[in-house]
């Protein structure tokens, strides 16, 4: 009994040395709404004068590319785009085009990863990047440009993305999910014979992988990290129609509620991602509200 205290005060020792993440829920939010704010964050946090944050919100129907974008990757024209009730954004992220709705999980991760911060990696070889360390394909990270004589703090950007996709992971098997990783690809996806689940998939699309979570981040000059992830709960899948997603053919998409009947409520599955990501990047979690005044300097923009 006297070791089982014991450990259950280490545990609470260990707990409060981790650093503090604010969690801001923001419900439906407009995509330009949600990058001014990110920017704003991102500016404190590399003051010091804001802990890490992670965002979690839905964005009206939208689609937006990344630096590696390709604007053929976009099937529909401005007319269907306009019926559609769809706006589009070219933004800093890494990756090509990717599809932002009511029904989508969206999580922004605004982290200090360097220097000193997480991940924080040895010196690089002069002439490669964080990309040169690993084998596979990395489109979705885009680093800052930066000269040799200001470089980006060293840090192992690679690792931030796979420890996102491990949290996606995480949250996703607590709900009775089984999925995982594909070599070479970034995202979250499910294997065929979980796709035999999905009663409205036609037979061809449950042959290929589906991702059911896509990521796309950059990280700063300063080593803050701004994006991060889109998790399909229930949003309308013939929005996906519109757009060649993330430049890949051949992969369907699929959401948690094609999977389960009923789907799991976009309260549950936020509650899954904040203790998943704690675990995964030993962040306590503190929820807050976001200051009212945030929103009201940047306005309603589209």
């Amino acid at each position: 009994m006297l070791l089982q205290k014991k450990a259950v005060i280490l545990d609470g020792i260990l707990c409060n040395m981790n650093p503090t993440c604010s969690v801001y829920r923001l419900g439906l939010m407009p995509y330009r709404l949600a990058w001014d704010l990110q920017n704003r964050l991102a500016e404190e946090i590399a003051r010091g004068d804001h802990p890490a944050a992670l965002l979690l919100l839905e964005h009206p129907h939208t689609y937006t590319f990344g630096r590696r974008g390709h604007i053929e990757n976009l099937l529909w024209d401005q007319d269907e785009l306009a019926r559609r009730g769809v706006s589009v954004y070219w933004v800093d992220r890494g990756g090509d085009v990717t599809y932002h709705g009511p029904g989508q999980l969206v999580g922004y991760p605004l982290l200090p990863l360097a220097p000193g911060g997480l991940f924080a990696a040895p010196a690089t070889p002069a002439g490669t990047t964080a990309t040169d360390r690993t084998s596979g394909n990395e489109e979705s990270l885009v680093n800052e440009p930066h000269t040799t004589a200001q470089r980006l703090p060293r840090a192992d950007y690679v690792g931030y993305l796979r420890r996102l996709e491990e949290t996606l992971i995480l949250a996703l098997m607590r709900l009775g999910l089984v999925c995982g990783q594909i070599e070479g690809l970034t995202g979250v996806w499910v294997q065929p014979d979980v796709l035999s689940r999905c009663r409205d998939c036609a037979p061809d699309l449950r042959q290929p992988p589906a991702k059911i979570a896509s990521i796309g981040v950059k990280v700063d000059a300063r080593g803050i990290s701004r994006h991060g992830f889109a998790l399909n709960v229930q949003p309308d899948l013939s929005y996906f129609d519109g757009m060649i997603g993330c430049g890949l053919k051949g992969y369907a998409n699929t959401s948690l509620a094609e999977l389960f009947d009923p789907p799991p409520a976009m309260e549950r599955v936020m509650q899954e991602i904040i203790a998943a990501f704690g675990e995964v990047f030993h962040y306590q979690m503190v929820e807050r509200p976001l200051p009212a005044d945030w929103l009201a300097e940047n306005g309603s923009k589209d």
